[in-house]
């Protein structure tokens, strides 16, 4: 979905030749749902981990090119800023003990970089936002060297035709109210997105599953507490990427315009749904066209590339995402979960995985699915109250009624995901270990957010002022991150 273009701004008859090859490739994909074979007889999982990059002070390092040309590791690539990158990890299958050995990989993966990214003076992080990040930092080139970027930052401005006013405010009345002149406040954002291939014809159940979980995921996540200084919400990241990305003036906002990082607005009976969604309400940000003919494809049996589909998806930051992608020429369809921050280890960024695919399973396949009984807009404002209150937030949840974050996990999603993590065929030792993670973080109220937050107070008791105390925090974060002993063991200082 981050694949680099050939230009940083386009021309009135590129966008109009980019338009007609999107609706093109709209028509060929509604044909291929009804007559073309799509891959999904395995149960892959994919999975993408964004990280960041700090110094000896624990301030943002603004060297992602020498870092990845020291790693030198093709699954590790750029991302917005030049204090970011991010890991991308092959596709797996689910069943059996693959959960252990990708645990295993994936540190000894994130070991040998941060080996190689101290040769260059810098240490990777994963936190959901980096809490020592400050506007002081976005004066100078913080931007990727990268066309992908320079371009949506221009086109969102563009569009926009003037500045980006942020305005968050966290529960005890902290907040940041400033206005950007560029997205960089976005690369702030750090996020796990997990991948599953599914069918067309259960993609639609895969994916009203996955929005109403995503409060529940989000709750148990939260990672971001602290942005510009401010102890915000417990999960700031979700806020903070749709104002930072945000194409409309207030105008448009007042007209009902939806907007770039859209939880959405209605459940769905097609895939198709969202991306007609995607191509009747949202000006293309990007206008890379190719020179694919995806009839002449299709009629030839070879499935399209719909390059152009495809790209204008990924400029759509949907929580849940479709994504359409082709293998050794076979075409496929996955759910994109973007909703959860990075970190704070990898057997918790594993445990939340394992939480997200053991209840999905089941969700996708009741005979009385949950948001028959659900309404749109309470899975919308569940999922807002898990932003802000993470671990402590309440719920409407159908059966239940008004109930914590904690306790509908702990009676019923909880079992739930071990009977979907069984069914999907992974051993006891997966499930016992990762399952048994989340069952702590509830029993205990505690994750990254809460940590973040619990240890900032403690220093700040001990004299420290809010800087002072936010690296601290930060150093002893990344000192534990490396144990990897997950979040809720974590003591305070």
């Amino acid at each position: 979905m981050g694949a680099e273009v050939n230009a940083q701004s386009y021309t009135r008859e590129e966008r109009q030749r980019y338009r007609e090859k999107v609706r093109q490739n709209l028509d060929v994909f509604e044909r291929m749902l009804t007559s073309s074979s799509f891959d999904f007889d395995k149960t892959m999982t994919g999975l993408e981990i964004e990280l960041n990059l700090v110094d000896e002070g624990w301030d943002p390092h603004f060297h992602n090119a020498e870092v990845l040309e020291a790693i030198a590791d093709p699954d590790f690539q750029t991302e917005l800023a030049q204090y970011n990158i991010e890991l991308n990890v092959r596709p797996r299958p689910l069943p059996g003990d693959e959960a252990l050995h990708l645990e295993q990989d994936l540190r000894d993966s994130l070991n040998q970089a941060d080996a190689r990214a101290r040769e260059v003076g810098s240490r990777i992080v994963a936190i959901g936002m980096l809490p020592t990040i400050m506007p002081e930092h976005y004066q100078g080139e913080w931007i990727s060297n990268n066309n992908r970027y320079t371009a949506l930052n221009d086109s969102i401005f563009v569009a926009r035709g003037e500045d980006i006013f942020l305005d968050i405010e966290g529960p005890t009345g902290e907040r940041v109210a400033t206005y950007c002149d560029s997205i960089a406040p976005e690369s702030a954002c750090t996020s796990v997105q997990l991948h599953l291939q599914v069918s067309p014809s259960t993609f639609a159940d895969h994916w009203n599953a996955a929005q109403a979980l995503a409060a529940p995921q989000v709750a148990l996540a939260a990672n971001s507490p602290f942005f510009f200084g401010k102890r915000l919400h417990a999960e700031t990241r979700i806020e903070l990427f749709k104002q930072a990305t945000d194409t409309r003036p207030i105008e448009l906002k007042n007209q009902g315009v939806r907007p770039r990082v859209f939880f959405g607005e209605r459940w769905i009976t097609s895939i198709f749904d969202l991306f007609e969604e995607n191509v009747r309400y949202f000006p293309a940000l990007l206008a890379e066209t190719s020179d694919e003919d995806p009839i002449v494809q299709l009629e030839a049996g070879i499935a399209p590339q719909l390059g152009e589909l495809r790209l204008h998806n990924g400029t759509v930051y949907r929580w849940n995402r479709p994504i359409y992608d082709t293998v050794d020429g076979v075409p496929h369809l996955r759910v994109e979960n973007r909703v959860l921050p990075a970190g704070p280890t990898i057997v918790d960024v594993l445990a939340n995985a394992a939480f997200y695919y053991g209840c999905i399973r089941i969700l996708a396949h009741q005979e009385r699915p949950l948001w028959t009984k659900l309404s749109f807009p309470a899975a919308e404002e569940n999922f807002e109250m898990a932003a802000r209150d993470g671990i402590e937030a309440r719920f409407y949840w159908p059966g239940f009624g008004e109930i914590g974050a904690d306790e509908l996990v702990l009676r019923h999603l909880l079992p739930m995901a071990h009977t979907g993590l069984a069914e999907f065929g992974v051993s006891d030792a997966v499930r016992e270990r990762y399952l048994g993670i989340i069952e702590a973080r509830c029993t205990r109220g505690v994750n990254g957010a809460t940590w973040q937050s619990d240890t900032v107070a403690r220093l700040e008791e001990r004299g420290m002022d809010r800087s002072t105390a936010l690296h601290e925090m930060l150093r002893i974060y990344a000192e534990h991150m490396s144990t990897n002993e997950p979040v809720h063991t974590w003591p305070l200082p």
